[in-house]
């Protein structure tokens, strides 16, 4: 191998750069809701103390519609074997990407073009996507 194609450059860079990228715009330009739930109740807690027990029951409330409503069309709870198998995949492709593309850098195997993109994609994304501002 000669050098690094751009191409790889581009899949690696662009699963690191994007989403701390992402949260940044997020977190400076878009600004969260002025009125929200717990400020509410902090300026009540300092005005009027006495309607904060109805107002968080009213929040409780709505809460619980909003869950219900995410909810809507789950059926049970799914066998613990699925939510661990579901659990899993993500990590475990980025663990079998990390090896085989130890082992492609080695010379050990040859990866297609295709798998080698994917696997960087998909770790260099994994690995981006923990990358916070805070």
């Amino acid at each position: 191998m000669t050098g690094i194609p751009i191409v790889d450059i581009i899949a690696v860079l662009g699963g690191l750069i994007i989403p701390p990228a992402v949260d940044f715009v997020k977190k400076k330009f878009i600004k969260g809701e002025a009125d929200t739930p717990e400020r509410t109740a902090a300026a009540l807690a300092t005005t009027k103390p006495e309607v904060l027990p109805a107002f968080m029951q009213a929040v409780t409330g709505m809460k619980e519609v909003d869950i219900r409503y995410f909810n809507r069309d789950v059926i049970g709870t799914p066998r613990p074997w699925v939510v661990d198998l579901r659990a899993a995949i993500r990590p475990l492709a980025v663990a079998y990407g990390l090896i085989a593309l130890g082992m492609d850098a080695a010379s050990w195997i040859t990866l297609s073009e295709g798998a080698r993109l994917t696997f960087e994609g998909l770790t260099s994304s994994w690995f981006g996507s923990r990358i916070t501002l805070r």
